[in-house]
This record gives structure tokens, sequence and C-alpha cells, in this order.
């Protein structure tokens, strides 16, 4: 974005969509008391997907890092991430950053 480019790439399942990691701010726990600094949940990243396995590391009260166990298609900023533990929800927040191989992602797909 800096520089003013756009990346195309071809395909649906181009490895250019995929990321391994995000940072999600303005989060809130349905018990946050309950919440330790670091674990192990599903997340959704939109309405009907499926559970995707992930570790959620708390960074402050409402910002965590989430890192994928497998690489995730299209994941944007301004999305939502939303934390299972089985049926049980346990919170969410807003997509803010997007990274791959440590590297932060400033395309989307």
């Amino acid at each position: 974005m800096d520089r003013n480019v756009l990346y195309v790439g071809q395909g649906s399942d181009h490895e250019l969509l995929y990321s391994d990691s995000i940072i999600a701010d303005h989060v809130s726990w349905i018990s946050s008391s309950d919440i330790p600094d670091k674990f192990e949940c599903t997340a959704k990243f939109r309405y009907r997907q499926q559970d995707n396995k992930v570790t959620v590391e708390r960074l402050d009260d409402s910002k965590v890092k989430v890192i994928f166990h497998e690489p995730i298609r299209a994941i944007a900023p301004g999305q939502a991430v939303v934390f299972y533990q089985g049926e049980e929800c346990l919170g969410g927040g807003t997509i803010n950053q997007v990274y791959r191989d440590n590297k932060h992602l400033s395309y989307v797909g």
C-alpha cells in the first residue's frame, strides 16, 4: 500500500491468499477471568465456516495474537474472529493485522 502496488494472482487457491496468524483488537471475552494468557481453541472468521484450530496469545486485555495450526485462505483486516471451546463461545474481536511467515500482509485476497 505504501508503494501503491496491486498484486494479482491466478486461481482461488493461490498461495498468496493464505495467512498463518493475525493480530485482533477490540477483543471481548464472555468471561474474562477464565481466559489464560495462552491457550488453544477453535476460531471462525466467517459465518458458517468450519472451525479452525488456533493458538491464542493475549497481548493485553483487548488484543490477541492468533496463530493458525493450518494456513487459512482470504483473511482480511476488518473481519471478525470468534473463539470457541467446543460449542461454547469464548469471545471475539476485530482482525487488525494479517501475517504469513512473520511478514505483515498489507494486501487482501
